[in-house]
């Protein structure tokens, strides 16, 4: 049973950093793709990262320079660290992963499988 479980979202000023983490309990696939999605009250969701188990990282276009992905495989845990952050990013914030795909840039949520249950960002 796959579990992805986020956490780390709350209340910032505009400007200001939050670091999410992912920790993708009982995830066996050795090559993956992990994605951050995020999704606004009325609002599309929103692919704005990607990071793969090869290191491969991807990002929208309105987070790039400001969001990295990164992975620390001892703890087993993924992070998305958000800086200067703006009001436009309020947002629930997901992760997402499945198999590795032979395609570059931000995948669709289609591309996923397991999702985690999601993390409140709120910018002011």
């Amino acid at each position: 049973h796959v579990q992805l479980v986020e956490s780390g979202g709350g209340a910032v000023q505009a400007g200001g950093s939050l670091r999410l983490p992912c920790v993708p309990n009982g995830y066996t696939y050795r090559e993956f793709c992990m994605g951050w999605f995020r999704q606004a009250p009325g609002k599309e969701r929103e692919g704005v990262a990607r990071i793969d188990s090869n290191g491969y990282t991807s990002y929208a276009d309105s987070v790039k320079g400001r969001f990295t992905c990164s992975k620390d495989n001892a703890k087993n845990t993924l992070y998305l660290q958000m800086n200067s952050l703006k009001p436009e990013d309020t947002a629930m914030y997901l992760c997402a992963a499945f198999k590795l795909v032979d395609r570059l840039g931000i995948l669709g949520a289609q591309d996923y499988r397991y999702w985690g249950q999601g993390t409140q960002v709120t910018v002011s």
